[in-house]
């Protein structure tokens, strides 16, 4: 039932996207050079404000599901 709920959905997708941000700058750290130097920065605050909105969007679907909500 959790798979056609949208905020579920929702959630998994921002948790993704956080992953990704991740992936891409741990790489650029390990690689290191020109990109990891413009890019560092900007790729942590972007990780940053992913990972607030997929832990609200966490928070917001726990706490409907648990009062009932479908």
């Amino acid at each position: 039932m959790l798979q056609k709920d949208p905020l579920f959905i929702l959630a998994v997708m921002a948790c993704f996207v956080v992953l990704i941000i991740l992936t891409i700058g741990i790489g650029a750290f390990g690689k290191g050079g020109e990109f990891n130097r413009r890019n560092a920065n900007r790729l942590m605050r972007y990780r940053i404000i992913g990972q607030a909105i997929a832990v609200v969007l966490i928070v917001v679907f726990a706490y409907l599901h648990q009062r009932g909500g479908n």
